[in-house]
């Protein structure tokens, strides 16, 4: 996200659903389960607002037929088109923005505690995404996806040596031309920050101009291309030697170019997470919490990280796709790694954003 989101960075997978202006409405139940759900429920409907291509085909449809609802689906580009609408008041039962979002929503009152009682899923997540420090005891979220940042490079065409220097290989000269750069601010300077050995989340501004002349220098030394979502096909293609990429789309790159190798570099990185929350003005609460359970159950949470490629939070479905046999056990780009020290979440602060987005521009117009 992340990251800007996480969130514009997701595999391509197609979903049988019908569209119409852009929202899905998925199934259609009877009467006489309609009318189950409504005493249960309060509502039969349930509206969910989520990235693009985010869920297994399988999701929505199974939820329906096992609860007797009816979801609608709105598909958003970036944390912050997913902020500008419920900002202004848009109603949605359930939403999945990343770790920064959430804190900047609870920080406005946006969002609502959970019913940890019709949650008994939460047991069933792994360690390495509880009680972090956006929503320190998990009140008002639970993780759906996660994942970090890092370097997928072409193990015929790097040097082996080269790539130890982390991050700083962008700036080695021999590089120039071959390489891709994410075009994300936050994770730009994230990377710089990181190589002179900051905090991602500093607001000292000496520190963040010395990272935007790190950028500057990485510009004129790589003369990098600067890719979004196309990087998981190009590189998957060996376009380029060496990028910068979201774990979960390395893991795809990985499985489908054998060259292919991923790091995430010892200075440090960006563990970002995407979650389940419940807005303030859900009109559908108790169902909102009968889907985020049920998005963490096993076959849920194993059909969702089969389709889009992103670790799994569920600790059973992680430990089932990396352990011999399973979709991603050679893979070393699927499960993020932990306890490193140096590895941060992105935390929410307006006036750090306005000024790194600026400097970003002036580092890609040089």
């Amino acid at each position: 996200m992340k990251k800007n989101s996480t969130i514009q960075k997701i595999a391509r997978i197609a979903l049988v659903v019908a569209a119409v202006g852009g929202v899905f409405a998925l199934g259609a139940c009877s009467k006489k389960t309609d009318s189950a759900a409504v005493q249960k429920y309060g509502s039969d409907t349930l509206k969910i607002y989520l990235p693009g291509a985010y869920t297994s085909k399988n999701l929505i449809p199974d939820f329906q037929n096992k609860f007797g609802v009816k979801v609608i689906v709105e598909n958003f580009d970036s944390n912050e088109m997913m902020y500008a609408k419920v900002q202004a008041g848009d109603k949605y039962d359930v939403l999945i923005p990343s770790d920064y979002m959430i804190e900047r929503l609870l920080k406005q009152g946006l969002l609502q505690t959970l019913d940890r009682s019709m949650i008994p899923n939460a047991s069933e997540l792994t360690d390495a995404v509880r009680n972090l420090s956006y929503d320190p005891r998990n009140e008002y979220s639970m993780p759906y996806f996660w994942g970090n940042v890092g370097i997928v490079y072409n193990t015929k065409k790097v040097d082996a040596e080269d790539i130890k220097a982390g991050y700083s290989i962008y700036q080695n000269a021999k590089y120039a031309g071959k390489v891709y750069w994410y075009d994300s601010e936050r994770d730009s300077f994230m990377i710089a920050l990181k190589v002179l050995g900051y905090s991602m989340n500093t607001d000292n501004k000496d520190e963040i101009n010395q990272a935007y002349e790190w950028l500057a220098k990485m510009h004129d030394t790589v003369k990098p291309t600067y890719v979004t979502d196309e990087v998981i096909d190009n590189m998957k293609g060996g376009m380029k030697d060496i990028a910068i990429v979201y774990s979960g789309d390395a893991a795809t790159i990985l499985s489908e170019n054998p060259d292919m190798s991923y790091v995430a570099p010892e200075e440090g990185t960006n563990i970002w997470v995407d979650a389940m929350v419940i807005p303030a003005n859900a009109e559908n609460p108790k169902l909102a919490n009968e889907f985020i359970n049920y998005a963490l159950s096993y076959e849920a949470a194993l059909g969702n990280t089969q389709a889009v490629g992103y670790a799994s939070t569920n600790a059973k479905v992680l430990d089932e796709m990396t352990k011999e046999g399973g979709d991603y056990a050679n893979n070393v780009a699927y499960r993020p790694r932990t306890g490193n020290a140096k590895d941060e979440i992105f935390h929410d602060n307006d006036v750090i954003r306005k000024m790194i987005s600026e400097l970003w521009i002036k580092v890609k117009a040089r």
